[in-house]
């Protein structure tokens, strides 16, 4: 039954089954991603990973232990002016925010943070140019 489920569903069923702070952060970590951009489309990947993507992947939201991270695939070229990478920061491409149990989140500058990925994705899209 779960080949037939959407990775919406999907997502849907792993925020319920955390059941603790991880599937709240989960939660609203996704709200935060969906009103950043209406286009932003939800992927189920790697045996149960939620990926974000609008123009190519946007970010992930991995969740363990005593984290929810969130990845953003091409991070280390984006600008963090309210300083919200705090993980992966060593890597050429990816960078991550591990959010932990009582964290706040700033919807504003995670928004923004959203959005400069998207931008950067779309930029990214090669053009078709015209020939004389």
């Amino acid at each position: 039954m779960d080949e037939e489920q959407t990775p919406s569903q999907r997502i849907d069923g792993r925020i319920a089954a955390l059941g603790d702070w991880r599937g709240e952060m989960l939660a609203r970590l996704r709200r935060v991603i969906l009103a950043a951009d209406p286009e932003v489309t939800e992927e189920w990947k790697w045996r149960g990973v939620p990926v974000w993507y609008r123009g190519g992947m946007v970010c992930t939201g991995e969740t363990y232990k005593a984290a929810v991270k969130m990845t953003f695939a091409k991070g280390a070229a984006l600008g963090d002016p309210a300083h919200l990478f705090n993980a992966s920061l060593d890597g050429n491409q990816r960078r991550a925010i591990d959010f932990h149990e009582g964290d706040e989140v700033d919807e504003a500058a995670l928004t923004a943070l959203i959005r400069a990925a998207i931008a950067l994705n779309l930029a990214k899209k090669p053009s078709l140019k015209r020939q004389s």
